[in-house]
């Protein structure tokens, strides 16, 4: 007999359940991070001020793995690649780049600089996302929308930045032969000028420098500095997300 209910007891319950909590609308957006690298890539997630952690802000992905998660409705936040961690049992360790704190788990920590970013805002009506080099470039990273309606622009920079980083930017490696990331003017030289602060502190007065034109050839999809062309940023409404870490290797 208790077989017989406990189907319908189910039932009611969730009946219950959706009848008395409309307000805990479940975002249908998904956000999937593919990493298509040659080698692990660990993504961490940084939500905007009050809006929750997800994934407690990070994990490692090996090569050709995915990892979906949900989107909360009007959440935002940013996500970014890091590379070359080394962590032990207790997730304590050190990225070589965009590294949070010496965390695997980011837990809320933005990374450090030099780091490519993939920026959301989920909004009631419309979501606007961008990928960011205005904290500098370490990883290729592309995001495409599906499943969504209006323009829903593909954004990305897929170009290897690291190829063609000036010298005052570049981060070596440990033996100084590679470039592992490429600062953003702003913060390899701190000035007014580079990171439209002060009297540059407006969209008239912080112009593209040298450096951001670099950056904007290299990926014109891609936020190159504060105050970079707005259609940098695409929009799409009621879409699901991928983003794709070295999307052009094979």
């Amino acid at each position: 007999m208790a077989m017989m209910l406990r189907p319908i007891f189910t039932l009611l319950l969730s009946c219950l359940l959706i009848s008395h909590f409309p307000v805990l609308e479940v975002s249908a957006s998904t956000l999937t991070l593919y990493n298509k690298c040659s080698h692990p890539v660990w993504p961490g997630i940084q939500p905007s001020a009050g809006k929750p952690v997800l994934a407690r802000g990070g994990f490692k992905l090996p090569p050709n793995k995915a990892y979906t998660l949900q989107l909360p409705s009007l959440w935002s936040g940013r996500f970014w690649g890091r590379h070359g961690c080394a962590f032990d049992a207790s997730g304590r360790g050190r990225c070589v780049t965009g590294d949070c704190g010496g965390s695997l788990f980011c837990n809320g920590i933005g990374g450090n600089p030099p780091a490519t970013l993939a920026e959301f805002t989920l909004g009631k009506d419309q979501d606007f996302y961008d990928v960011s080099l205005v904290d500098g470039y370490n990883l290729p990273i592309s995001i495409t929308p599906f499943k969504g309606s209006g323009k829903c622009s593909y954004a990305g920079c897929v170009s290897d930045l690291n190829m063609m980083c000036p010298v005052g930017l570049q981060v070596r490696s440990h033996d100084k032969r590679r470039v592992m990331a490429c600062k953003s003017a702003c913060s390899a030289f701190n000035s007014p000028r580079y990171c439209c602060t002060g009297s540059f502190g407006s969209p008239q007065a912080c112009k593209p420098t040298a450096y951001s034109k670099i950056f904007k050839v290299a990926c014109p999809k891609a936020y190159s500095y504060a105050y970079d062309d707005p259609t940098s940023i695409a929009t799409c409404t009621k879409a699901s997300y991928l983003v794709t870490f070295c999307p052009h290797h094979h």
